[in-house]
């Protein structure tokens, strides 16, 4: 049986799954702008979304969270529709897709705090090597 029928023998429409996860995250970033607290007609990036909440819940915090459930959507998606086999790349281990995602995000944090460290904000350069980061794990990991 090929990956793209189910045990009923029914094709499974990938693009319609992945054109309703794509909407489903599209809405939900509408909605987190939508959400956002505004200053003179203009997002305020540091407000705090829910006023007086237990935690100052930002629109960058909420965009890099949006950001983490897309990838990981994604990688879902990904894993059900073309399943891998664990390769080995220059740490001598077995990584699959989702292993190399967990490096990427756990070395870009590292990064991150090691740039405010000694940079400071803003974090725009970091955010750069961190792409350039995951794209060598994925490449060579």
């Amino acid at each position: 049986m090929s990956s793209t029928e189910t045990n009923a023998g029914r094709r499974v429409n990938w693009t319609a799954i992945s054109l309703t996860a794509a909407g489903i995250m599209a809405a939900i970033l509408g909605a987190l702008l939508m959400a956002a607290p505004r200053k003179d007609e203009a997002i305020d990036w540091f407000a705090p979304m829910i006023p007086g909440g237990w935690m100052a819940w930002t629109l960058p915090v909420a965009l890099f969270f949006w950001a983490i459930a897309s990838l990981l959507v994604t990688f879902t998606i990904l894993a059900i529709r073309f399943p891998e086999t664990p390769r080995v790349g220059i740490l001598r281990i077995e990584t699959t897709r989702g292993d190399r995602l967990f490096i990427s995000l756990l070395g870009s944090a590292f990064i991150h705090l090691i740039w405010l460290y000694f940079a400071g904000t803003p974090l725009w350069g970091a955010s750069a090597l961190c792409l350039v980061y995951a794209a060598a794990v994925f490449r060579w990991v």
